[in-house]
């Protein structure tokens, strides 16, 4: 038998014990359970917290607009340095001298050059109003020979027509000379048979014979004003058509001449155009001896150094950076996540250097993070394998900080859709993609009415 006692044992003797106070809990063991059950109960509330989803990306300040981009001023001319008016960290205002260069090219060396172009001008000029002269004085010849023309064209057609007229009364003489000749040759026979008869005398017979000779030899003088008469109608006739012929030939000469000294005026214009082109170019060129600074800024960076070295059209000279330029951010994010972003997109930032305490979930909490909104979003990939977006303040958040620079590096979160942190514990577990906003739904939605619209047009 175990010989057990019926005697109770009490507390105080119980936690005199040694083997009581072995099996008794730890007062620490119990302040860790409660912390582990604090921590777990915890942990489980956090779950059902709010968590605002984002798209994370880094990249850096630029400037917003490209005239405030730092740029580099180049001679557009070439020439020779002859002396610097700036030094490197100088402001300097829009307008200022920043290098006096001269001139290289050998057809620029004359330093009267602009004087003796002018001269050269007015002397073409003056050649082109010679000319001028001489066209006005060719179209008065020719206005003469034109009426020289009409005159003599007019005095030889009244001859033509004169030696006509004159064709006409010669013919006619002629006509009746052959019918005095016919009448006396007929009388003077009829004579001769009475004479032969012995009814006339000699005497008639001789005045018969002289009358038949003079109406003969009248009407051979007759012919031969006719056929002079005729010949004078020839000669009339040619005369007309060689009048013609001669001043048509005048006339053709002197516009001749007028075309070819209205054809050396045109040339002559275009070369004085030519010269008034090249006197304005070097009028323009003697300004580009000095280079000046094409906007306010300061200059980071002389690419020439010394005096006497040269510089060609188009070289680098000087470096500047636009002062008050309006500053943004790119920042670079993955091609899975730029279907989710949008122009106008809230985005939170955190500049490089810039103390911050961020929580990317909880963008209230965060300290030193400043608002922004995307601008724009680049339409291809860029050379790093992802697309960039371009951030501007908010205006409706905090300022940006006045000493960030451009080329600061910067931290970006584009804020999206208010979740539970359970579920974005799950999708990040299971590598799924953030939801799309409702402004993105919105415009995708807006895409695809627009896609029907135009596939039923199409039909």
């Amino acid at each position: 038998m175990l010989n057990l006692s019926n005697k109770d044992i009490g507390p105080k003797e119980y936690e005199s014990m040694q083997s009581s106070r072995l099996l008794t809990t730890p007062e620490k063991l119990f302040v860790i359970r409660r912390w582990l059950r604090g921590s777990i109960i915890g942990l489980i509330l956090m779950l059902f917290l709010p968590w605002q989803q984002n798209i994370q990306g880094y990249g850096k300040v630029t400037p917003f607009r490209p005239q405030d981009r730092p740029q580099t001023v180049q001679s557009i001319i070439a020439g020779r340095i002859e002396r610097w008016a700036v030094r490197e960290g100088q402001f300097v205002n829009k307008g200022d001298t920043l290098v006096v260069i001269s001139e290289i090219k050998e057809k620029f060396f004359d330093p009267q050059i602009l004087a003796r172009t002018d001269e050269q001008i007015k002397q073409k000029m003056d050649a082109v109003g010679s000319k001028e002269q001489k066209v006005g004085a060719l179209q008065n010849q020719i206005a003469a020979l034109q009426a020289g023309l009409r005159y003599k064209l007019a005095q030889a057609k009244n001859k033509v027509q004169q030696s006509r007229f004159k064709v006409e009364v010669e013919k006619a003489e002629l006509v009746a000379a052959r019918v005095n000749s016919r009448l006396a040759a007929d009388q003077y026979d009829r004579l001769e048979k009475l004479y032969n008869q012995g009814l006339e005398s000699l005497t008639n017979l001789q005045n018969r014979s002289n009358k038949n000779q003079e109406a003969q030899a009248k009407l051979i003088a007759a012919e031969n004003k006719y056929n002079l008469a005729q010949n004078e109608l020839r000669n009339a006739e040619i005369e007309l058509n060689s009048v013609e012929a001669e001043y048509l030939d005048k006339i053709s000469k002197a516009e001749s001449i007028l075309s070819e000294t209205a054809a050396d005026i045109f040339e002559s214009q275009a070369d004085i155009n030519k010269m008034r082109i090249e006197y304005s170019n070097l009028i323009v060129r003697t300004g580009l001896y000095v280079i000046r600074a094409p906007q306010d800024g300061y200059i980071v960076r002389a690419s020439r150094a010394g005096l006497g070295e040269t510089i060609k059209e188009g070289e680098e000279v000087i470096s500047i950076v636009p002062t008050h330029s309006q500053l943004a951010v790119e920042i670079f994010v993955k091609p899975m996540d730029l279907p989710l972003l949008y122009e106008g997109c809230p985005v939170r930032v955190q500049f490089d250097g810039w103390p911050a305490l961020v929580f990317s979930g909880w963008p209230n909490v965060s300290v030193g993070t400043f608002g922004g909104r995307v601008s724009a979003i680049d339409r291809v990939i860029s050379v790093n394998g992802k697309y960039r977006m371009l951030v501007t303040p908010d205006p409706n958040d905090d300022p940006w900080p006045e000493l960030i620079r451009a080329g600061s590096g910067v931290y970006g979160w584009a804020m999206l859709n208010n979740v539970l942190l359970g579920y974005e514990m799950w999708r990040l577990f299971n590598g799924f993609p953030p939801e799309m906003t409702k402004e993105m739904s919105e415009l995708f939605v807006d895409d695809i009415k627009k896609d029907i619209k135009a596939n039923k047009k199409e039909e």
